[in-house]
């Protein structure tokens, strides 16, 4: 997740990376208070067997410190479902984080192909322009040579009638 935050745009980078480096302090302080809870519980648990043995009063002392265990057991769960919720949540923030990237990269794709497509129509219509162009000039130039033909023949009739009539 960090890599594919890295890749990303740096505005987006930045904040991303922020809250990566939250969640990496926050879950190595709820693993750091788990260490912390366990051993203390164990090693509270050994001292407290041991003064068992020599107290009068073993049952009160035994109730008190079953209470305290329960409440350090109690706070042990919920730092451990602290901890799976921070990593389901991190779980969910990376799939989000790869569908957006996926998502990214397929429109970036479907833009590319969008481009490649526009300039080849570009190159079609420059060629379909200079086509049209050379063929208004043939017309142009066709219309002149059949108006010179036309006014060529008109000039010939006219003196051929004018060499029949004048006899």
């Amino acid at each position: 997740m960090d890599l594919e935050a890295r890749s990303l745009q740096p505005n987006v980078k930045a904040v991303l990376l922020a809250k990566l480096r939250e969640y990496k302090s926050d879950l190595n302080n709820l693993k750091s208070e788990h260490k912390r809870l366990a051993s203390a519980n164990s090693n509270q648990a050994a001292r407290d067997d041991l003064l068992e043995s020599g107290m009068a009063d073993a049952m009160s002392v035994s109730a008190n410190q079953r209470g305290r265990l329960m409440m350090s057991t109690e706070r042990l769960n919920e730092s451990s479902d602290r901890i799976k919720e921070s990593r389901r949540t991190m779980l969910e923030t990376e799939e989000l984080g790869v569908s957006i990237l996926q998502d990214l990269h397929q429109q970036r794709l479907s833009l590319l192909h969008a481009n490649d497509t526009l300039h080849g129509v570009d190159d079609n219509i420059s060629k379909s322009k200079k086509i049209l162009t050379n063929m208004s000039r043939r017309m142009s130039r066709n219309k002149w040579i059949i108006s010179s033909i036309i006014v060529v023949l008109v000039v010939a009739i006219a003196l051929i009638l004018y060499f029949k009539l004048s006899k």
